[in-house]
């Protein structure tokens, strides 16, 4: 068997999905038998050297296509053709049309679909408007054409059935897991502050505070949240939130609207709302140990890794109760209508006050992510490649 996976997504660059195509990749080279099966991992010229394994049977190749670009459409097939691969696995959507190959794709949510708006671009609304448009055609092809569909919750399974119109056969659910933070390699990454001597997140660390970990794009919520936390404030004066995650466009949105509502000072150290940017694995699980409590305020998604992964560092979860957020959080979270903001600030209030609930939902934390396990995830896809040879 000759297999190929797209991990141009691979490490920190790809965010979230990132993380599931590293995971998903590193578990199956591991678990394969690789006299049997040859691996081609394509990647990004970012994430090159990111991935190190070494064997005969392992083969790494360069594409300098950037994701959801023409190019990729244009160009990429050639390079699979160039292969011969009697599969490929794609672990977005963003599938090349001509595809020269049998192939499986994952489809992690269908957010474009239900949150079709400029505020989620960086473009004009013309040229997203067509974006748009491509989007929808290269999901649909993509879906359409695969052999299997993989997706990370019954959820999102329910929802491209309904969106899409499928054999429900066609679709395997394959959950993912929750990270070991304890193996990150910090050396590996770019890091633009050593968080074990700032004095910001020194400052940080030894007070109370909230947590957000993730991406600020719109269906996140993180203006909602900015806006209950400071009704907090009035009450728990020295409170503070810290949101984690990588500064782009829809980061500096937030900080702005942060500075508008008087929760960001020019002193950062005196700032109710901390922006601390990328930090590397082995510094962001000090984090959702320290903190009193996760607030994930989402309004859409597809799976959600990092309540889980607080959860996996006896962090509480307070949670929107959307999308697949209950299928998977289950009983150990506590949920809030993520667009009732008095909701959320009773929640929050009611977890910092009650030490027994705290306790509780720690507890049940541990137990929940019990459920998850990137090598039952990564096992269950190779299986899939297996049907996926084996289908006519």
């Amino acid at each position: 068997m000759r297999i190929g996976i797209d991990a141009r997504f691979y490490g920190p660059i790809g965010k979230g999905l990132g993380r599931y195509t590293q995971e998903i990749v590193d578990n199956i080279i591991k678990m394969v038998d690789l006299s049997q099966v040859s691996v081609v991992v394509f990647l990004s010229p970012e994430n090159f050297n990111e991935f190190s394994i070494s064997h005969k049977n392992i083969k790494k190749i360069k594409i300098r296509m950037h994701w959801y670009s023409w190019q990729e459409q244009i160009f990429f097939p050639w390079f699979i053709w160039r292969e011969k691969l009697d599969l490929i696995h794609y672990p977005h959507f963003n599938v090349p049309v001509f595809t020269p190959c049998r192939f499986v794709v994952t489809i992690h949510d269908l957010i474009l679909t239900h949150f079709p708006t400029t505020r989620a671009t960086t473009h004009s609304p013309l040229v997203y408007y067509f974006k748009n448009l491509a989007y929808r055609f290269v999901i649909k092809q993509a879906i359409k054409r695969s052999q299997k569909v993989i997706t990370v919750s019954n959820f999102t399974k329910n929802d491209i059935l309904e969106q899409f119109k499928i054999p429900e056969e066609k679709i395997v659910v394959t959950y993912e897991g929750v990270a070991n933070l304890h193996k990150g390699n910090d050396d590996s990454f770019s890091v633009k502050l050593n968080y074990q001597e700032n004095n910001l997140v020194e400052n940080v660390l030894k007070n109370d505070f909230l947590l957000y970990v993730g991406n600020a794009y719109p269906h996140k919520n993180l203006e909602f949240l900015l806006r209950v936390f400071k009704n907090i404030r009035e009450i728990k004066p020295n409170l503070r939130l810290v949101l984690i995650g990588k500064e782009d466009y829809f980061y500096n949105k937030l900080r702005n609207f942060a500075l508008s509502i008087n929760l960001l000072k020019s002193n950062s150290e005196d700032s109710p709302v901390v922006f601390a940017d990328y930090v590397p694995d082995r510094q962001l699980l000090v984090f959702y140990q320290k903190a009193s409590a996760y607030i994930f305020p989402s309004l859409y998604e597809g799976f959600g890794l990092p309540p889980l992964e607080a959860m996996a560092q006896s962090c509480p979860v307070i949670s929107a109760s959307t999308s697949s957020l209950p299928e998977i959080l289950g009983q150990a979270a506590l949920y809030f209508n993520p667009k009732e903001e008095e909701e959320l600030k009773k929640r929050v209030l009611e977890l910092l006050d009650n030490g027994s609930l705290r306790s509780e939902l720690i507890n049940k934390g541990k137990e929940q992510i019990k459920k998850y396990s990137w090598e039952e995830c990564a096992r269950q896809t190779f299986s899939v490649y297996e049907q996926a040879l084996i289908k006519k």
